[in-house]
Parts: structure tokens; C-alpha cells; sequence
């Protein structure tokens, strides 16, 4: 794919990049995709599909209380706890608004490992980063935003969640479509978005304007951008998946030149036939 040459013109020291088939075939790479990089925020997305796993483990169900009074696994995955952004204190009752919480995943993570008896990291390296061969990613700070990774091993992720094979395809269609509809709230870093429709632990595009994705991804887009510079998309529309990492911490370049590369991306998917 040409497309993915667009992140040298990126104003960043290094980035890496790679657009991933629902077949799991890599259509494009470009930067060092064995690099590893700060995922800050894409860190919530493993951190959801670590807790879908004990899901279907019976480890937890999404209706577990957790968090806060009246809060659920299902609350925290989605914003919804009431929990502030990085106080483990709660502002609103469950369910009233999306409140994006850090301190919700850190919450849930704690949930996790006192209903498996395994502390939280060693549960998420073994139930989702081993079987995907996820071997340079590693959790070392808060579940919320303190992974690291590489673009390869983001690329096995991106595959597994267009065709899964660690849980069940409708443990997944219910992870990335909306929940508790209808909800307002602040997309960090693109204002205050009414909807702004999450899924249990995925952002999920629908309209929101402006966004970090591209102006022709499909509603049904989902994912998650970081503060240091990162994302990961998945378009079911475009039958793909894209991810790049960076050394840059977000800010208005990454508003700036994210969307139109993600344009580009799709464009040449379509000319392909997705």
C-alpha cells in the first residue's frame, strides 16, 4: 500500500504503521514495526479484551458489581461508573454520562484479580498476549494507560478482533457496539461529542465530529487513540484494521494529520475492493 508512506510527512522523531485484513493479511507496513512504543491510552482496549476473556471464563459477568456504589464491570468498561478521570472518586451516579476514567480501568483491573486470584498483568499476559504471540507487549504501569507494544504485535490484536479466535464473534460484535445509548460526554482531546457512544471498552465512531479517525470512516468504526501518539482502528465496513505508533505525544498535529491519513487508507482499500 502507498498510503501508509503518508506518516514520513507526520512531524514526528519515529512512527510505525501497518493495515491489517479481517483475513488477517498485512496489506502494508511502513517505519519499524518491531519498535516498541509508549501505547498510553490504546493500553484500555487489551486491558477490555483481557476482561472479555474472563468473561467467558466465568471469571466475572458484565453485570459483577465493581467500582463504585451501584457500578458494574460492564459501568467501568463503558464510562459509565461515574468514576472522574484519574481520581478513584466518584462524581455521578452509574450511568448518568460518560465519564472517560482511567481510574475505572484501574478499578476494573483490581476486580479482575480479586475474582481470579492472579494478579491482573500475569492474567492479561497469559489469557490474550501469549495465545496471540504478543511477545514484546507488556504491561508495566496502570491498565489504563501503561502498556507497551509494537506494531506487529498490534497487528495480531487488530486480526484477532476481526476474526476472533480467543472468544466468541458476538462477545465481540457486543464489545464494539454501543452501549448505554444516547450518552453525552467529553471525547478527550476532540471536545464535548453528543453521543459520544462507547462500547465496552472501544470507542466506537459513529458520527462524532470532529474525531481522530477519517472523515469517510463507517459509523461502525472502533478503536482507540493514545495520548502518546498512538492508535488502532478497526473499519468492518472496509474489512480492515490500522495501526500506528509514534513517539509524539498527541496533540493538534495529530488532529491535523491522523483523519486525512486514515482517508487515504480507506481510498486505497476501496480501490482494492477492501
Amino acid at each position: 500500500m502507498e498510503s501508509v508512506r503518508g506518516i514520513e510527512q507526520w512531524p514526528v522523531d519515529n512512527a510505525a504503521t501497518a493495515v491489517v485484513t479481517a483475513a488477517g493479511d498485512v496489506l502494508g507496513t511502513h517505519g519499524d514495526t518491531k519498535k516498541v512504543y509508549r501505547l498510553a491510552s490504546v493500553t484500555k482496549p487489551l486491558t477490555a479484551y483481557a476482561a472479555l476473556i474472563a468473561i467467558e471464563e466465568g471469571v466475572v459477568e458484565l453485570d459483577t458489581p465493581a467500582g463504585p456504589e451501584g457500578s458494574t464491570i460492564r459501568h467501568l468498561l463503558a464510562h459509565t461508573s461515574g468514576l472522574a478521570f484519574n481520581e478513584h472518586k466518584p462524581m455521578t451516579a452509574p450511568g448518568n454520562r460518560r465519564l472517560y476514567s482511567n481510574a475505572g480501568f484501574e478499578q476494573l483491573a483490581d476486580a479482575l484479580a480479586e475474582h481470579s486470584g492472579i494478579p491482573f498483568a500475569d492474567y492479561q499476559a497469559e489469557a490474550l498476549f501469549q495465545p496471540l504471540g504478543m511477545k514484546a507487549t507488556k504491561l508495566t504501569g496502570s491498565p489504563a494507560s501503561g502498556a507497551e507494544s509494537t506494531v506487529d504485535d498490534l497487528v495480531a490484536f487488530a486480526a484477532e478482533l476481526q476474526a476472533p479466535k480467543l472468544i466468541a464473534a458476538e462477545t465481540v460484535r457486543e464489545a464494539t457496539s454501543v452501549v448505554f445509548p444516547g450518552l453525552s460526554g467529553v471525547l478527550p482531546g476532540f471536545g464535548h461529542q453528543k453521543p459520544n457512544d462507547w462500547g465496552l471498552g472501544f470507542e466506537i465512531r459513529d458520527h462524532k465530529s470532529p474525531h481522530w479517525t477519517g472523515s469517510s470512516s463507517s459509523p461502525r468504526t472502533f478503536g482507540h487513540f493514545g495520548q502518546s501518539g498512538t492508535f488502532l482502528w478497526v473499519d468492518p465496513d472496509a474489512g480492515a484494521a490500522c495501526v500506528a505508533l509514534t513517539d509524539r505525544a498527541f496533540g493538534p498535529w495529530a488532529a491535523e494529520v491522523w483523519p486525512p491519513y486514515t482517508d487515504a487508507v480507506l481510498a486505497e482499500l476501496g480501490k482494492r475492493g477492501g
